[in-house]
């Protein structure tokens, strides 16, 4: 059987619309060996009605801990989803760091002060090809920076069905090769087909290139409800075999583990 995690959880330390608890029986059901909660935590654009700001990161955590040491029958991880912004990297880096974590996802919502999920509105009247090369080259930049081990659904860009008019190959190979240096994971995340775009991050076109260029794999299912825990994990880890990928990350106190697919642990 494939060692299977799920290590981008929401519940309503941010914007999922259950407890913590209230995942964990489903992720034992779906068959998971490890549930990870991954809030997102966004800084320097005040309160939010969807992230937590720095203040609640502690108890959050004090809370994911109880549950994991009250738990059995599944590894639980505690982590965080957190936004990245250029120029910022140090004062991120200096919070997350402090914090007793097994792991850090890197997204990018943000370009410019907008958010690429917010609405198709986003996207008016804009150059889509250089929005999709500020986009890539923002997510390279969270990759390089050194506070993130994982990077979040990697072309969210593509959320609403926008496409450039040239080749995007170039920019995934390029993306890929700085996972690859900076030693970053990515996942593969399967709520992209609750969304617009109706398709995983990545595009499943441009796996392969992950694998070619040696970048590490997992497979999360950013669930925002308890129904949604390894949602889609079946066709996402066989999108994962044909790509090549025999091994997947695993993470414990932000180290990180390869893992063959069908060790048992």
């Amino acid at each position: 059987m494939i060692y299977r995690t799920d290590y981008h959880i929401h519940s309503v330390f941010s914007d999922g619309r259950s407890a913590p608890e209230d995942y964990i029986g489903p992720a034992i059901k779906a068959g998971l060996n490890e549930i990870g909660f991954a809030e997102h935590l966004t800084l320097f654009r005040g309160d939010l009605d969807w992230s937590m700001n720095k203040s609640g990161a502690g108890p959050y955590i004090e809370r994911i801990k109880a549950i994991r040491d009250s738990t059995d029958g599944i590894r639980v991880r505690i982590g965080l989803e957190v936004d990245f912004f250029p120029g910022r990297e140090e004062e991120i880096f200096s919070l997350v760091s402090r914090l007793d974590l097994d792991y850090v996802i890197g997204s990018v919502h943000y370009l410019g002060e907008g958010t690429v999920d917010a609405g198709p509105e986003f996207y008016s009247g804009k150059d889509i090809d250089k929005l999709y090369s500020s986009y890539f080259e923002t997510v390279s930049a969270a990759a390089a920076s050194g506070i993130f081990d994982i990077i979040g659904h990697c072309d969210l860009v593509r959320i609403y069905g926008f496409r450039p008019v040239s080749d995007p190959e170039p920019l995934y190979r390029e993306l890929a090769k700085t996972l690859k240096k900076h030693d970053v994971a990515f996942e593969v995340n399967t709520n992209g087909r609750n969304r617009p775009v109706g398709d995983f991050y990545p595009d499943p076109r441009y796996l392969h290139i992950f694998r070619e260029e040696g970048a590490s794999v997992c497979v999360n299912s950013d669930a925002h409800m308890p129904i949604r825990v390894a949602q889609y994990f079946d066709d996402a880890y066989d999108l994962v075999r044909r790509a090549g990928f025999t091994e997947m990350a695993v993470f414990d106190k932000r180290d990180r583990f390869m893992i063959t697919m069908t060790e048992d642990r």
